[in-house]
């Protein structure tokens, strides 16, 4: 652990817990390490979305009447 680590009380799940430790060892990694690495995914993939959704500002809104009746008249529905 280097000194900028943080600790951080969590509460899970007791199953899930049992299932973190058995992947730890078996990848010989600790359950720290894994966490980290899950949270720091997630934050990752929201930071990819958010910017998806900035690229997508500037398109054209669809109304949901509009996009229904496009999908009678292409026998969609």
């Amino acid at each position: 652990m280097s000194a900028k680590t943080k600790r951080a009380t969590i509460y899970m799940d007791p199953e899930l817990h049992r299932v973190l430790r058995l992947k730890a060892a078996e990848v010989e990694r600790s359950i720290s390490d894994l966490v980290n690495d899950a949270v720091r995914q997630s934050l990752f993939e929201d930071a990819e979305d958010l910017a998806e959704f900035e690229l997508r500002t500037a398109e054209a809104s669809l109304e949901f009447e509009e996009v229904l009746k496009d999908l009678k008249a292409r026998g969609k529905l």
